[in-house]
């Protein structure tokens, strides 16, 4: 998907829009909040186009998909013989955006440590690479997101208060898409005229009920589950409608919020011959796997902080135990 593809009746959104293109000519420093699946990215991707800076490199890195240990050399780059394996130099996201723009996805699963570090990157305009001797000047805007309330994370100690503001200049929070009236309509059929194109098939609508179905639906999952769920659509409908039988649509992921009730009632294997740290581990792996690995939501649901999880998951690993 291209920018061009924002489209929505929804006025919170188009005043969203409007402020991403107001401030893609500035260097300041963007941060985009709001649930999986809201199009963050898209609005960043917007951001970059409209700059001064599109005809240079956007580069994008999830902090939440790659390990803490590995998160640092991706960023800021290393140089030969910094660590075991390092048999050559490499330049990290920072130094291949350069000119450019950089987006920080879910930059709340960042550890405190390299927080410091990209502080440190944002006040001098600079990177230190794991080993260097010194450092290397960079010119990038960058843009962070976050599902997760980073005021919230502030609070709790697992996001640097200085850099909460250093990345706050702009703050664009992107609604649900349960909450953008008339949308579900408009996105479900631009999604089905892609999808249509791409297996050369002639859909050209829904019939009544099937969009009456998609506008019934809660999509927890926002604009990301609907695009799925389209896109299933668009390979199985047989004529020029998609019918209800095409629209497949889950049982919803329980919310955060709600899975702590849900957890508490699942059966669980233990005995009083237990000792509490073996039921810990026992609880934090079963809630890890049925929030699907999510780490974010499994620290929720469990009332911890992402922090804390992070650590008593890398203590099951140091015992054989695979995380």
């Amino acid at each position: 998907m291209t920018t061009t593809d924002i489209i929505t009746e929804d006025r919170r959104m188009r005043e969203i829009i409007q402020l991403a293109k107001t401030v893609a000519s500035s260097k300041a420093t963007v941060m985009i909040q709001g649930e999986s699946g809201t199009g963050k990215e898209l609005v960043a991707c917007l951001i970059h186009e409209h700059s001064t800076r599109a005809a240079r490199p956007f580069v994008a890195i999830n902090c939440a998909a790659i390990p803490e240990n590995l998160l640092e050399s991706e960023l800021f780059g290393y140089e030969r013989g910094a660590f075991t394996g390092a048999v050559t130099s490499k330049a990290g996201k920072f130094e291949f955006a350069n000119g450019g723009t950089i987006l920080l996805d879910e930059i709340s699963e960042m550890d405190v440590r390299l927080q410091a570090k990209l502080l440190r990157v944002i006040q001098e305009s600079e990177v230190d690479r794991i080993g260097g001797r010194k450092p290397i000047p960079v010119d990038v805007r960058i843009i962070a997101t976050s599902n997760r309330n980073l005021t919230e994370c502030v609070k709790e100690g697992s996001f640097r208060e200085d850099l909460f503001y250093r990345l706050n200049v702009v703050n664009l929070t992107l609604p649900p898409l349960r909450e953008r009236l008339g949308d579900v309509k408009i996105l479900a059929r631009d999604f089905l005229v892609k999808m249509a194109s791409k297996s050369g098939k002639n859909i050209q609508d829904f019939s009544v009920d099937a969009m009456n179905i998609l506008e019934a639906h809660v999509w927890h999952g926002n604009i990301r589950e609907l695009e799925n769920v389209i896109e299933r659509a668009a390979l199985t409908a047989q004529g020029p409608l998609v019918l209800p039988q095409d629209i497949a649509i889950e049982r919803r992921i329980t919310a955060p919020s709600e899975a702590a009730d849900e957890l508490s009632m699942l059966d669980r294997n233990w005995s009083p011959g237990q000792t509490l740290d073996q039921i810990e581990k026992n609880v934090i792996l079963e809630a890890l796997k049925y929030h699907k690995g999510n780490r974010t939501h499994t620290a929720k649901a469990l009332g911890i902080s992402i922090r804390t999880l992070r650590n008593k998951l890398a203590d099951y690993r140091m015992t054989g135990i695979h995380v």
